[in-house]
Formats: C-alpha cells, structure tokens, sequence
C-alpha cells in the first residue's frame, strides 16, 4: 500500500515539473522581459498569418462551396476550428507581449513598493 502511495506521488511530482517547464520558452531567460515580449510580438505575426491565410481559404469555400464536393463539410468545419484556434493563440499572444512589455518597462524603472512604509526618525507615528 505505501509503495503505490509513494509510486503515485512520485509520479504526480514527476508530471508537474514537466508541466511547469511546458510553459518556458526555449532559449530566452526567464528574466528577459524585452525579449519574451518580442518572442510573443512574433508569434502573434506568424499567427496573424495563418489567421488570413484560414479566413481567405473559408471565404473560397463560400463562394465556390460546388468545387469541393462531398468533402466540402469537413473542409469547412475543420478551417472555422483553424480560425477559431488561431484568433485564440492570436489574442493568448498579444497578451504575452503586452505584459512583458509592461514588465520590461516596470524593471527599468523601479517603481515605489507602495507596500512598504518608510518613516523617518523625526516622524511618529500614533495609534
């Protein structure tokens, strides 16, 4: 019993350091904010692409939905699933890099922890 206890902890660990590293992006530091804001900005333009690319596909289908015969139906379920998924992926992005931006901004200039209370020795405080 505490073997499989310890088996299914073990794995459960195992499975989420693999999951937590899923989410880094290869080759850029964790704490390079400039360039995982770029990494995403690039994303987002490839994505941007593929979203054209699917939308123009769709509208070819619209106009000549005779061309692709009995194949048609998937053709065009399968493509509004690519858009659907691309438009996803596109605003997933855009938000990425608008936060590392404003990330990368904030490491710049280092703003006033609000949290922290710094008094001076002439001031008292009552209570």
């Amino acid at each position: 019993m505490k073997a499989q206890k310890l088996f299914a902890l073990i794995s459960i660990l195992a499975f989420s350091l693999t999951v937590s590293s899923a989410f880094a992006v290869e080759g850029i530091d964790d704490n390079d904010h400039a360039a995982l804001a770029q990494y995403y900005e690039n994303v987002a333009k490839e994505t941007e692409a593929k979203l054209q690319k699917n939308k123009a596909a769709l509208d070819e289908y619209e106009a000549h939905s005779y061309y692709y015969g009995r194949r048609g139906q998937d053709f065009k379920s399968h493509t509004v699933a690519n858009i659907r998924e691309y438009e996803a992926v596109l605003a997933e992005s855009l938000n990425n890099a608008d936060l590392h931006k404003r990330i990368a901004m904030d490491q710049g200039n280092p703003a006033i922890n609000k949290a922290q209370l710094n008094l001076n020795q002439s001031t008292s405080a009552t209570r």
